[in-house]
């Protein structure tokens, strides 16, 4: 009899040990061609990325993580646990996340749902991918034009691209706007527009929801707000 208790204490602790927390986001999916490897889920805890949950994947490229969301936040998908390695980063929030990726190009076109503040976030990334490809095709065309010594066009095209950047610095502004309810308004606001005219970023603050200010990133860009105004002050 006593050897039969001690059997199912122990039985008892490694059924403990062995079942997995579950939080009130689950994110699962499949990373093709995955043979082998541990997969992270990682958030920003104050200055520290932190690590909440892990799977080790052997032969079998589904996965299964989980954590407890407050309030909807960025998080990161690593392999190793390292950011500067293989990343994918989404918004987590409660409920059930889908991703689906492959490991030859992780996190670069990942399909994500189930998380509305990735939607809305995917929206942006959708019309501003088209003020990166400007971005990029000025920097070409400056780097032609003063090899060329033509000063003529380094100058129009200097005028241009300020004229472009004001162009996204209004639209960005524009859509955090017409998403207040959402929490990826004030994170494209803190991640976007950080070096863009003060009243543009008072603009987005003043037309957030209550609840979305009190939020982590709300909080953020209202303390990165009021530093800014001290600082003018100065």
């Amino acid at each position: 009899m006593k050897k039969l208790l001690i059997v199912l204490v122990f039985t008892f602790i490694a059924i403990s040990c062995s079942s997995k927390k579950q939080g009130n986001m689950i994110v699962k999916g499949q990373i093709k061609g995955l043979k082998k490897g541990t997969l992270y889920l990682q958030k920003m805890k104050d200055t520290v990325l932190i690590t909440v949950d892990s799977v080790a994947l052997l032969g079998n490229d589904a996965f299964i993580l989980t954590d407890n969301v407050d309030s909807p936040v960025m998080y990161y998908l690593t392999f190793n646990g390292n950011t500067n390695d293989k990343r994918l980063l989404f918004f987590g929030e409660k409920g059930e996340i889908t991703i689906n990726d492959n490991v030859e190009e992780f996190g670069f076109k990942p399909v994500i749902k189930g998380s509305k503040n990735q939607e809305v976030l995917d929206n942006y990334n959708k019309v501003d991918k088209r003020f990166t490809d400007q971005r990029l095709d000025f920097i070409k065309q400056d780097f032609e034009a003063k090899q060329a010594q033509d000063e003529e066009l380094i100058k129009k095209l200097e005028t241009d691209y300020k004229k472009m950047v004001r162009r996204r610095f209004l639209f960005t502004t524009n859509f955090a706007i017409a998403n207040p309810d959402s929490e990826a308004a004030p994170y494209i606001a803190l991640t976007q527009l950080f070096d863009a005219n003060i009243k543009l970023l008072d603009t987005i603050n003043n037309s957030l929801t209550d609840k979305v200010k009190n939020s982590p990133y709300g909080k953020r860009l209202q303390k990165f707000i009021t530093d800014i105004k001290i600082k003018e002050q100065k």
